[in-house]
């Protein structure tokens, strides 16, 4: 809602004779009164970044009622290979069956050998006992904890400044700066190699999601008694978009990884796209 000098002009239109000091002053009331309204107040770069997990992880945690497919890209020493999946929910947790190869849609025979292989994990959870069951539901659902408990984790282990706005896919956006918060005690392996990182998001004026996030990491960071070592360089890409009725959700992922494993490097991209989300199955209601 914008202010205008027009809405006033009564209130301060001269009158001969007339004393205007408390038209002035009402003017100026009604003015600062509306200044709120006049111009956006916008929450600092830590309650932007609180709003946005929030939301994402929301918006996230309604994926199990999609299917969609996946297209996994490795590129190792300049060779790049392709898989691409339909990702589908079967008794509470995700299964991908295979539908390309490079790009290449499978031959009738490979087409035949997927479905008699999509077939028996149907068949296998149907006839899991409830122990077998409950285990693999836990462990699909520990998966996924530890994936909202590294993006709480983000919001604690950087500082955030806000650099700017943009337009970003047809979204008006904040740009945000992440650096590394001294003092920051990581909680987990996942969230350990977020003390050498910094980043920058896109977020969307709006409703707070997630339009771009970019990270680089700036320091080893070592896993797994030394055997792992993640190194400066490795770099992290996620997007995503508007799939329906305002529910977000991821359309790309990269990563370029530096990495030593023992006294080896290993150097690779990893590139994963997804799309036609399709839901299977009715949203929960809070």
């Amino acid at each position: 809602m914008g202010v205008h000098r027009g809405d006033f002009t009564s209130a301060i239109e001269r009158q001969e004779g007339s004393d205007f000091r408390p038209c002035i002053l009402a003017y100026l009331w009604l003015t600062l009164a509306l200044v709120p309204f006049a111009f956006s107040i916008h929450p600092d770069a830590q309650q932007i970044v609180r709003l946005s997990v929030a939301a994402t992880e929301g918006d996230w945690k309604a994926l199990p009622h999609f299917s969609y497919i996946e297209r996994d890209a490795d590129t190792k020493e300049g060779s790049t290979t392709s898989k691409t999946y339909q990702v589908m929910m079967i008794d509470g947790s995700p299964y991908s069956r295979l539908i390309a190869v490079n790009d290449d849609p499978l031959s009738a025979a490979e087409q035949a050998r997927e479905s008699e292989k999509h077939q028996r994990v149907i068949a296998k959870r149907a006839g899991e006992s409830e122990k077998q069951r409950v285990k693999r539901l836990e462990q699909y659902h520990e998966d996924r904890n530890r994936m909202f408990a590294f993006m709480r984790g983000m919001a604690q282990a950087f500082d955030f400044k806000v650099l700017g706005e943009e337009r970003l896919e047809g979204n008006d956006v904040y740009i945000l700066e992440a650096t590394p918060r001294p003092g920051y005690q990581p909680t987990s392996r996942e969230t350990k190699v977020l003390t050498g990182m910094k980043g920058k998001l896109w977020i969307a004026e709006d409703n707070y999601q997630w339009v771009k996030v970019e990270a680089e990491v700036l320091k080893p960071v070592v896993f797994g008694w030394f055997i792992a070592k993640v190194m400066p360089g490795t770099r992290f890409l996620l997007e995503q978009g508007l799939v329906k009725n305002g529910l977000w959700l991821p359309t790309h992922f990269r990563v370029e990884v530096k990495a030593k494993v023992l006294w080896l490097s290993k150097d690779y991209i990893h590139d994963e796209t997804y799309r036609d989300y399709r839901q299977i199955s009715p949203l929960s209601t809070p």
